[in-house]
């Protein structure tokens, strides 16, 4: 059953991988002939070569007068066959690597489409690994299939042709010994494919190992975790460097295995070549010693593509194992499309108003219920009702599902059970882009990418002026430090903000909602690494910011969210306690609690 199912899973990767060659179908076609006619002339030059021998009959006995003929004719031909093959390498090249962009385009493209659960569920390093160094895999297998195992057939059918059409009976015997380097060939390749597998899922795994510990460098030496990280790390080394010597032994079997049957084949084929000769000399048609010699030839000619075909299957087995894990990622289920008459949220931009139906900022969370794993209920009957303009402050302890909610408001997860409205629509009626870009967000943990500072601030606005991002980074306070880098707005940062202060990379995420100012925004500790001086100045700017927009505020600071209209308190996914400050501080419940426990270190916390 385990066979079978393994066999299935392979057919099924060689389906796909046809599919990705049919575009280029042309060139296959052109590969095939141009190999065809390589083989062909690359197997007349045996016959000349047997022409020109039979040329020396004996001491003193040359026929000179054909010889330099033959050999011009030689040259000639050898010339040719090295032009195709040049084509044909070229041809191959192409497709390759064409349909090598293919599967990384659709792979890249489909990660765009795939839910914030898969993502969250696999580390990035695995994802990554699959991208690249499995697509890389995949390549040299397909590159090494194109370019011997069309030629490598051919060339068997055409020595075999050759061979019979100058002594069938020892043609007879080539094609009976045969089958031994099919069933070597066989037994390597079943048995390589199991461990290029467990190779190619053990290098992921070892990439997402690596990225992971590359990208958290500060806090495995801040907890002194080097000697543990190694010693994980060498358990994954040791076992990648197992199954690695295993698919390389087994494949490395292939060379001496089907080169031991070739020299079998070879030996029986010159000891029956000559014993022909010595018995026909005297014969009307002798089997003469050129003939011999092309017999040789073209023995030697025939036993070789097995070995080099022997050589192709193992590394398509490795090409298949890691197609496979990249064709894994391409099926996985994309997030849902939006409805066909999914309504599109609008909003003025820069003093253009909306179009039709802009959105105001009115949002109603009703009986919503949701769970990451359904054996963990995590948010229950969760109703809230917000209007235009309104700050809406969570608090909670860790835990209790303010980050869940974000992510639901976003639309990054959908509810299990309930809807969440946005002006009366239910959000799984309205498209994702509008919708997040209905949303301002700023969260504690900053994203910059590798480019310029304006590409970072006008990601939200790409045609944005120079005045309006100069206004929305003054507004911000980010405007100051700006200025003083080297090239300005102009400087070029690295991979998640470079050598930028986490402070100064907040302040960019900041510029950039002051730049597209949505209807709605959420700030989840959205000052959390800016000094207690630039916080009062953001916090102003900010309060001009959210006049009229519906603002969520996540914070563990409880008096930077004194004035929210409504502070939503949060333990174990219910809203347990709702009101402004005054009103929750004078009921003396959780909010209470929590709110005097910033204050004094005595007060105890009641278990979650």
């Amino acid at each position: 059953m385990k066979n079978g199912s393994g066999r299935n899973v392979k057919d099924k990767t060689w389906k796909q991988v046809l599919l990705y060659i049919k575009p280029y179908w042309l060139f296959v076609v052109l590969s095939i002939a141009f190999s065809a006619l390589t083989v062909a002339l690359t197997l007349y030059i045996p016959v000349l070569v047997g022409r020109a021998i039979d040329r020396i009959v004996s001491p003193g006995r040359v026929d000179f007068a054909s010889l330099p003929r033959l050999l011009l004719l030689i040259g000639a031909v050898a010339a040719a066959t090295a032009i195709l093959q040049w084509l044909v390498n070229i041809i191959n090249n192409k497709v390759t690597y064409q349909v090598v962009r293919d599967v990384r385009n659709q792979a890249f493209a489909h990660i765009q489409t795939l839910p914030l659960s898969y993502i969250d569920a696999h580390p990035s390093g695995d994802i990554v690994s699959r991208v690249i160094t499995d697509v890389d895999q995949f390549a040299d297998g397909l590159l090494l299939g194109f370019t011997q195992l069309f030629t490598g057939v051919v060339t068997i059918l055409g020595t075999l042709g050759f061979m019979v059409a100058i002594r069938p009976a020892i043609a007879l015997l080539v094609v009976v010994l045969t089958p031994l380097s099919l069933v070597v060939s066989r037994f390597i390749a079943s048995h390589s494919y199991r461990f290029f597998k467990a190779q190619s899922e053990t290098r992921g795994e070892q990439t997402a190992f690596i990225n992971e510990r590359l990208g958290n460098q500060k806090v495995v030496k801040a907890f002194g975790q080097e000697k543990r990280s190694l010693s994980q790390f060498d358990e994954i080394n040791e076992r990648l460097a197992d199954c690695s010597l295993k698919a390389i032994f087994y494949s490395s079997l292939t060379n001496p295995c089907t080169r031991f049957v070739n020299n079998v084949v070879y030996a029986f084929v010159a000891l029956a070549g000559a014993m022909a000769c010595l018995s026909t000399a005297d014969a009307a048609v002798p089997f003469t010693v050129g003939s011999l010699t092309a017999l040789l030839s073209y023995a030697n000619q025939y036993t070789k593509p097995f070995n080099e075909i022997s050589g192709v299957f193992t590394e398509l087995q490795n090409a298949l194992a890691c197609a496979g894990r990249v064709f894994r990622l391409i099926d996985e289920e994309a997030e849902k499309r939006d409805d066909e008459d999914a309504r599109v949220l609008s909003f003025a931009r820069g003093g253009v108003k909306a179009e039709e139906g802009p959105a105001t900022g009115r949002i109603d969370i009703e009986d919503v219920a949701f769970s990451y794993t359904p054996s963990r209920p995590l948010i229950e009957e969760l109703n809230l009702h917000v209007r235009p303009g309104e700050m809406v402050a969570i608090v909670g302890p860790t835990g209790c599902g303010k980050t869940t909610l974000i992510n639901l408001l976003m639309r990054f997860y959908d509810v299990n059970s309930g809807c969440i409205r946005v002006e009366g629509t239910d959000i799984r009626h309205v498209t994702r882009k509008s919708l997040r870009a209905s949303y301002g967000m700023v969260l504690q943990e900053t994203w910059l990418r590798a480019g310029t500072i304006r590409e970072n601030i006008t990601m939200g606005k790409p045609d944005a002026s120079e005045e309006e991002i100069i206004a929305a980074c003054q507004a911000s306070h980010a405007h100051s430090f700006i200025k003083r880098l080297p090239q300005g707005y102009d400087t070029v940062i690295g991979e998640d903000g470079g050598s930028l202060s986490q402070g100064q990379k907040q302040l960019l995420c900041i510029a950039r909602i002051m730049l597209v100012l949505p209807p709605m925004l959420i700030l989840d500790e959205a000052t959390s690494s800016i000094d207690t001086r630039t916080e009062m100045r953001i916090q102003k700017a900010f309060a001009r910011l959210m006049e009229g927009r519906t603002t969520f505020i996540v914070a563990h600071r409880l008096s930077t969210i004194r004035e929210a209209d409504t502070i939503l308190v949060m333990r174990d996914g219910h809203i347990v306690e709702q009101g402004n400050h005054k009103k929750l501080l004078s009921q003396n419940g959780f909010y209470s609690i929590l709110y005097n426990s910033q204050f004094a270190g005595e007060t105890p916390l009641p278990p979650c």
